[in-house]
């Protein structure tokens, strides 16, 4: 099921960045930003607004602000008046910065929102894109569990009943984390990262057949769970065949893809006294090996193959 995040609500971004609220009676409800990038209007304060990006968030660092500070107060109320005759989302002040009074009354007019932020503009503006990345990549949501094993994010998928939960729970005990249960909401925040997180109704809860829903971090402490993981490794769960071939050697990696992004897949047959948790964990510490350069399917081969001149 798709769930594409168009936009962020002004006041989510106001409760995420700890913005202080410059214009109190514009109300912010109905106000929202649909692109992720930000915008310094230097050369709009100068009177160029060829290529304006007015659906950005506008930023006043220490540059504009001293420019706006050189020039009389009637010649400002124009430029404001200029500025925020287009649709611009809000203004933030970083540094600490105070917004003159002429455009805090050009704002109320024209019902655009100013903020300030203690922040130095570069971090602001750093940490201000990278947070809407994340909240307005394109999202999936696909029935699994994702845990963080070792570092590493494990995806476990499969058909319903197969025992993906308790999967989760065994390597919960062993030390490891779970991001979430049942749900998956998958973001594309890059090329080439994908990352996973719980939606808000079930977060932190586990289903288990046959005993219901379980709250893992009431039962095991938060050092249990954690809000969001990079999706690097898919395990697939499934019913053991006897008439299908499984890859014995993994001398070749088999992936998947989700938002365009391929990761890494394996697929585990279930039969009964197979530890399925501690197939998980070494499936995932075998993959922080490879990453690190070192494929024991590899050496193996390698050896036959020395092996073999010497013969």
């Amino acid at each position: 099921m798709n769930m594409n995040n168009n936009e962020v609500k002004l006041k989510d971004i106001v409760e995420k960045m700890e913005l202080k609220n410059m214009t109190p009676d514009v109300e912010l409800d109905n106000k929202s930003v649909a692109v992720p990038d930000v915008n310094r209007p230097a050369l709009q304060l100068a009177g160029y607004y060829d290529h304006f990006d007015s659906e950005r968030i506008q930023l006043i660092g220490y540059v504009e602000y001293s420019y706006m500070q050189g020039i009389d107060v009637e010649r400002r109320k124009d430029i404001y008046k200029d500025l925020l005759a287009y649709n611009i989302p809000c203004i933030i002040f970083c540094n600490g910065m105070e917004p003159d009074k002429a455009l805090i009354e050009a704002a109320l007019v024209s019902d655009t929102p100013i903020f300030r932020s203690e922040r130095t503009t570069s971090s602001f503006m750093a940490e201000l894109i990278r947070w809407m990345n994340v909240q307005l990549a394109p999202c999936i949501s696909i029935h699994g569990v994702l845990v963080d094993v070792y570092g590493v994010g494990v995806l476990i998928m499969g058909d319903s009943g197969v025992g993906k939960s308790e999967a989760a729970l065994e390597l919960i005990k062993r030390g490891h984390r779970l991001v979430t249960d049942d749900v998956v909401e998958i973001r594309k925040v890059s090329e080439d990262t994908l990352v996973g997180t719980a939606p808000d109704i079930t977060r932190h809860f586990i289903e288990l057949r046959g005993i219901g829903i379980v709250d893992v971090k009431t039962l095991f402490g938060v050092q249990s769970v954690r809000e969001t993981q990079n999706i690097d490794l898919v395990i697939t769960l499934e019913e053991w065949s006897k008439d299908k071939e499984y890859d014995r050697l993994g001398l070749e990696e088999e992936y998947t893809e989700f938002l365009g992004n391929r990761i890494v897949c394996h697929t585990i047959p279930i039969r009964p006294g197979r530890n399925i948790a501690i197939i998980v964990e070494s499936a995932a510490i075998n993959h922080r090996q490879k990453q690190m350069g070192y494929n024991a399917a590899q050496e193996l081969y390698r050896r036959v193959q020395e092996n073999l001149a010497k013969k």
